[in-house]
């Protein structure tokens, strides 16, 4: 058995998983997010490492056979800078950080964004690792003169777990990264200004590639001393393996607090002249790329929406009941991220809307509204991403019966949701069982979910409030007011 982690934006869980997908035992906890400021969200690297042990320590406490590896896997994105000792310089910026939306408005005025695009298939956003570096290098140069790395969540904890400063290619992909070389492009770096500081970038760990657990780390997760551990790939990546995705052009939609939509493709194609946003991600298998395109957020809506109705997340089923397709009328946009939009298209300026409100209008119709304008952007980034396959679905929106029925109505097929959770740690696993030389069956992992059908009747209603949606976001984007630094 492996025991899967996946240190996600506000849980970390880990999981005792079995050769058969199945989960033996799970255990979660709360991470906190910092707000010192409006637009700032930071994580404490300290706090994060400790919640990954007590987790683990939970789990590997109840192991009845041997542990054969640790699996790691976690948010992507943001900016986790530390010494060389693995501690972190300042707090660790998150992905939702919006600081660096000045200098993203100021690349994409300039052309720098569009060129980067170009370079990497990726298209930043705020929260990027790009614009993020080239904000502190002006207003923070002191920090980056401290720090021997500049990583992602995941390096950050294997770092210290192990001591090796490593990176996986699905975190480095973004936005540096020559995805099918696994090479950083030094004119990426010069196109931001930042290319002084590509001795913070470690080199991509190659595929297969294990360390071993130190001894101070082992006796804080209560496993064995040189236990070999796997470094990624980072949990959107990690989620599209875990929920079965394996053929050219299957989907996979992430329904957290990310809207992660992504399509696995076999190879890197670049439109200069296209939108430049979403990624493409190098992946554990050779000559398999994922195709991203990641909504600022998703759950994040729905949470919004319900606080703002005094509702609660348990009565989601029967709010949606109570409103039929339409929402009576009304319906939103759902860019409620302080950063804007990432994918399918980049504007650190969006922001979301309700329109066809009236005295009639009940709480239900403003919730199920958002739940399909998020349908509606799953849709708009999977049909950018290149989908033509399956769609696996998974996070916490995937567990709603009601809203699964939405999403599958709303892109006109079968939506297929493991009855399995923590889709990213056996995603993650499964990468530590080929790196181990015993890779899984992957055909009967797939197998072990339920199928939701779409109604033709409301396939075809949807359809036509699918254009409207992006007719909508059409008019309303040249309304949108630029972010007010502060």
């Amino acid at each position: 058995m492996i025991i899967g982690v996946d240190v996600g934006t506000s849980v970390t869980k880990a999981s005792l998983l079995g050769r058969d997908g199945s989960a033996l035992l799970t255990r979660g906890v709360r991470s906190t997010l910092h707000r010192p400021a409006p637009g700032l969200v930071e994580q404490d690297l300290d706090e994060v490492v400790d919640s990954v042990a007590q987790v683990v320590r939970q789990v590997a406490a109840a192991a009845t056979e041997p542990v054969q590896a640790l699996a790691i896997t976690g948010q992507g994105d943001g900016l986790w800078l530390r010494d060389e000792h693995g501690r972190g310089v300042g707090r660790a910026i998150s992905w939702l950080d919006a600081r660096a939306a000045g200098v993203l408005r100021d690349w994409e005025a300039s052309g720098v964004q569009r060129k980067v695009h170009a370079l990497t298939g990726s298209g930043m956003f705020p929260g990027s690792a790009g614009p993020l570096l080239a904000h502190l290098a002006e207003h923070e140069p002191e920090r980056l003169e401290r720090a021997a790395v500049a990583g992602y969540c995941v390096d950050a904890i294997v770092q210290r777990f192990t001591g090796e400063v490593t990176v996986d290619a699905s975190d480095a992909s973004m936005p540096f990264l020559d995805v099918p070389e696994r090479v950083y492009s030094t004119e990426a770096l010069e196109a931001c200004g930042i290319v002084e500081h590509r001795r913070l970038l470690a080199d991509t760990t190659p595929v297969g590639k294990l360390f071993a657990l130190s001894g101070k780390a082992a006796a804080e997760l209560g496993l064995p001393s040189g236990l070999p551990v796997s470094a990624g790939p980072f949990d959107l990546p990690a989620c599209a393996f875990g929920s079965g995705v394996s053929d050219i052009g299957d989907g996979s939609l992430v329904i957290g607090t990310t809207l992660g939509c992504q399509v696995l493709r076999d190879e890197v194609v670049i439109d200069p002249r296209g939108e430049p946003a979403g990624m493409w991600l190098a992946t554990p298998i050779p000559q398999r790329y994922l195709r991203v395109m990641p909504a600022m957020v998703g759950t994040a809506n729905l949470d919004w929406v319900l606080s703002t109705t005094g509702s609660s997340v348990e009565q989601l089923e029967t709010l949606l009941a109570q409103s039929r397709p339409g929402a009576g009328g009304v319906s939103a946009l759902s860019f409620l991220s302080s950063s804007g939009e990432r994918a399918p298209f980049v504007d650190s300026r969006a922001r979301g809307q309700f329109t066809g409100l009236s005295l009639e209008t009940t709480p239900a119709d403003m919730v199920r509204a958002m739940c399909e304008a998020v349908a509606y952007a799953a849709r708009h980034n999977l049909e950018s991403a290149g989908l033509s396959g399956e769609v696996a679905a998974c996070g916490g929106g995937a567990r709603s019966q009601a809203w699964s029925q939405i999403f599958t109505d709303v892109l006109g097929r079968p939506l297929n949701v493991p009855h399995e959770e923590g889709v990213g740690a056996r995603g993650a696993a499964m990468t530590a069982w080929d790196s181990l030389g015993e890779p899984v069956d992957r055909e009967q992992w797939a197998a072990d979910r339920r199928v939701v059908h779409p109604d033709p009747r409301a396939v075809e209603f949807y359809d036509r409030g699918y254009h409207d949606y992006l007719t909508a976001i059409e008019r309303a984007r040249p309304h949108w007011a630029p972010v007010e630094e502060g």
